[in-house]
């Protein structure tokens, strides 16, 4: 009892001096609003702003929101609020101070929760001591820092996993009377060793393999524990705990080991591994340790063993070094594509082609062509019989009458019967503009372990048929009733139609387009990260062969050792086309000042793609004083 008491006042003096460290902070998160200001101060008029403060305050505004898009919140903040004092009047400015605030305090608690995961208590406590300042009343940040004065009053780091808790029993453990004794024996080995034991308050009882053989047996000013291992050795003995005042002494051989040694039952958590790991775990257990009781569950990622306390301890130390010694990394990947098309197309394309012909027997086929409306326009006295310019432009005004050779114009040249024309091609301007710019960004995050990959796959699965087959054979044979024609004529049509033809069955393979990136994170002893990177772009040429598509592969592998939480781009792709057109007249487009007017068709296209790659090394190697990744739960085994 005294003893407990003493635990509780320890306990209760370190949560006291813990919560009278954070005592600061938490007075000026718990603080009381300030009194509203009164009426009269309320209906006081509002200075109206200059309108040098109104520009110098826009300014401001814009540059802040060029440090909020950089994640740079606190100096966002701090100038969306000079831009609130500098014209009150604009609304816009308050609430993007209200914004940049509360992304500053958000990042400020992750910032504050991974030092607590590296068990950096000193740089959590600052970071939501700050995000306090920022916004007093925040309940998230207040919640985090009552947590770190749990920790403080504790004394560690919040357990992520127990180390031991026991579920089937207690084990067993002997209870001696303190004090140092000396023993100077001659007699049997049943009775030095029953003697020895009642001299710590002990009851042995032994088997009868220990025999009552003489021996001697001196030792002086000893413990229990080093007269226990010297009377084991005189008497080539072991001692099996029964209660705390109860042991059991046999002949130390590997038969007696075997049915007296009291055997432990421990169940052991492999969080996180991956089946082939979990393997190893029980080969080690099996083959290194001699563990003949060892269970592996891979279902719920356990391991349960029996065995012997010593052998079990020095298990568990070896698989805790084992897994302790891997560090985990978050692997921050973002994907910038951007991609830009344009096409221009201005100037003239004059005529290309001329016509030539001759006039007199280009009116006489019209004519003849169309002589019924000629007899039309004469008989209702619109023309002259003979007036044949005439009756050729009612005929073309009307409509009824089309030639191609009008349509662009003519120029005449000649006389007589030799009068001919020249009819131009058509011309075109062209004043075009097509533009078109596409950005995507892409943020994924990766978790792996120290040494072990990770693939990141980003695109489609194109399908591309490999062979085919077919299991029906074209010769089927005579079966009445079945390939006959039967009671029913309709089976003959069916039949021929399936004689016709052998269905086949298409063999399919799914090709993986896009980008597929591996990469493997190794943490060094400076806590920099040597990543190992296999990058890999695949996609369609656009051509085929039979019918098989033609695939473009682009692949890098590297290694770069960079500063933990630092960016680097691993890859950048570009892809650049340009083609330029020109439709001119040959000799005359190439003028110096005559071909500025010549239709121009100019196309570009290019792509660009940029993978971005920042480590954060979010659990380091076990230090001295942490908790484990690894739980165990242990008690007796049955016997």
């Amino acid at each position: 009892m005294p003893q407990n008491s003493s635990a509780r006042s320890w306990a209760g003096q370190a949560c006291v001096s813990a919560l009278l460290a954070f005592a600061p902070i938490l007075s000026q998160a718990q603080a009381a609003p300030q009194n509203p200001p009164s009426p009269q101060a309320a209906a006081s008029p509002t200075k109206q702003p200059r309108e040098s403060d109104r520009r110098r305050a826009a300014k401001l505004y814009l540059a802040a929101g060029k440090l909020f898009m950089d994640e740079h919140f606190e100096d966002a903040l701090h100038a969306y609020e000079q831009a609130a004092k500098l014209d009150p009047e604009n609304v816009n400015f308050r609430l993007a101070a209200d914004v940049a605030r509360s992304h500053a305090v958000t990042a400020l608690i992750q910032s504050a929760a991974k030092s607590r995961l590296r068990g950096d208590q000193a740089g959590a406590r600052d970071a939501l001591a700050r995000a306090l300042e920022l916004d007093p009343g925040n309940v998230e940040a207040t919640q985090h820092l009552y947590e770190l004065g749990d920790e403080a009053a504790s004394g560690q780091p919040t357990s992520l996993y127990e180390h031991t808790s026991t579920t089937v029993g207690d084990v067993v453990q002997l209870a001696p009377q303190a004090g140092l004794h000396s023993f100077h024996l001659h007699a049997g080995e049943r009775q030095i060793v029953q003697q020895v034991f009642k001299a710590f308050g002990i009851d042995a009882t032994t088997d009868d393999s220990i025999e009552s053989t003489q021996v001697r047996f001196d030792i002086d000013d000893a413990n229990f524990d080093g007269t226990a291992r010297a009377l084991a050795l005189a008497t080539n003995s072991f001692f099996v705990p029964l209660d705390a005042h109860h042991v059991l002494a046999a002949r130390d051989t590997r038969t007696n080991r075997q049915q007296f040694t009291r055997l432990e039952m421990e169940t052991v958590y492999l969080s996180g591994m991956k089946p082939e790991e979990m393997t190893e775990v029980s080969n080690l257990a099996k083959q290194v340790f001699g563990f003949q009781q060892a269970q592996l569950m891979a279902s719920t990622g356990t391991i349960t063993i029996r065995a012997p306390r010593d052998t079990m301890e020095a298990f568990n130390s070896t698989l805790r070094e084992l897994i302790d010694g891997h560090s985990q990394v978050l692997l921050d990947v973002r994907l910038i594509q951007i991609a830009h098309t344009s096409e221009h197309n201005t100037g003239v394309t004059p005529p290309q082609t001329f016509s030539a012909f001759n006039v007199y027997a280009e009116e006489q086929s019209l004519l003849n062509t169309n002589q019924s409306l000629v007899q039309q326009i004469v008989s209702s006295g619109l023309a002259a019989p003979g007036d044949t310019l005439a009756i050729l432009g009612i005929l073309l005004a009307s409509g009824q009458v089309s030639s191609s050779l009008f349509s662009n114009g003519v120029a005449l040249f000649g006389g007589g019967l030799t009068a001919s024309a020249l009819s131009p091609g058509g011309a075109t301007a062209n004043f075009n503009l097509n533009s078109s710019d596409s950005r995507e960004l892409d943020q994924i995050q990766l978790r792996v372990a120290d040494g072990e990959p990770g693939t990141l796959k980003e695109g489609e699965r194109y399908p591309i048929q490999t062979s085919s087959f077919s299991s029906l054979s074209a010769s089927i044979p005579n079966i009445p009733g079945l390939t006959g024609a039967g009671a029913s004529g309709s089976l003959s049509s069916l039949l021929s139609s399936l004689q016709g033809g052998v269905p086949s069955v298409p063999q399919v393979e799914y090709q993986d387009l896009g980008l597929t990136l591996k990469a493997t994170a190794n943490v060094m002893r400076d806590n920099d990260v040597a990543l190992t990177i296999d990058m890999k772009i695949t996609a369609l040429a656009g051509t085929s062969i039979n019918g098989n598509p033609i695939l473009d592969n682009r692949a890098y592998s590297g290694v770069v050792t960079i500063k933990e939480g630092s960016a680097v781009v691993v890859a950048s792709e570009l892809d650049k086309s340009e083609s330029r057109n020109i439709s001119g007249t040959p000799g005359l487009s190439e003028i110096p000042g005559l071909n500025n007017i010549t239709d121009k068709d100019v196309q570009k296209n290019y792509a660009t793609l940029l993978i971005v790659i920042t480590p954060h090394v979010i659990r380091g190697t076990q230090a001295s004083g942490h908790t484990p990744m690894m739980r165990v739960e242990r008690g007796t085994a049955p016997q």
